[in-house]
């Protein structure tokens, strides 16, 4: 098992990045808040979890121990595999998730894409008495704060799934809470909050 990954950021893409580790690029699959934190040819840590399949084997990066912890927890319930729980981290912040499970909040579980009312219902079902409380951490990437967000956000729903012309509607509705420094996962979630009500 691979814990964590340590080296330089050797490729950024809509949804892995490469990081070059002793002369060996090992690509990990990431959320877009996760990718939204990374910059090429700086040095980067990210917490991993190997998907061992019997035709492949795939790595996912995350921004920390905590949404690691999660994504590895959501895969023991019934019909959630690596894509779901990616999609998971995508969408909730580990601590968004840990609410939603306490509060029976199966809305806010459908936002996630791959998830329907009943999916929702048997994640908060088996996952309730073994997900914890919010540990108060912090949002996904939230110190990511890249200059241009518009082009992140996009390309964050557009490797979710998310038509482009979807995408770009969908940044245009969150663009009034950038701000002087904009949080991508947070402007990401809300985009995608504003998709799932259209």
């Amino acid at each position: 098992m691979i814990a964590f990954v340590r080296g330089q950021v050797a490729a950024v893409t809509l949804n892995s990045a490469v990081l070059e580790v002793g002369g060996v690029g090992l690509e990990l699959m990431c959320t877009p808040g996760t990718l939204a934190s990374l910059r090429p040819g700086h040095a980067a840590t990210l917490p991993t979890s190997m998907v061992v399949r019997e035709d492949s084997l795939t790595l996912f990066g995350f921004a920390d121990e905590d949404e690691k912890q999660i994504f590895e927890l959501v895969q023991t319930a019934s019909g959630v595999g690596p894509k779901v729980a990616q999609a998971i981290t995508a969408v909730l912040a580990p601590d968004d998730l840990r609410r939603a499970i306490a509060s029976d909040d199966v809305k806010t579980l459908t936002r996630v894409p791959g998830i329907g009312q009943k999916g929702a219902q048997r994640i908060i079902l088996e996952l309730k008495d073994r997900i914890g409380v919010p540990t108060g951490g912090r949002s996904i990437g939230a110190h990511a704060g890249a200059a241009p967000w518009r082009d992140q956000v996009h390309q964050g729903l557009v490797g979710l799934g998310w038509p482009a012309r979807d995408a770009e509607k969908a940044v245009e509705s969150v663009s009034d809470l950038a701000g002087p420094s904009p949080d991508v996962p947070s402007l990401l979630r809300a985009a995608l909050q504003s998709l799932s009500k259209a």
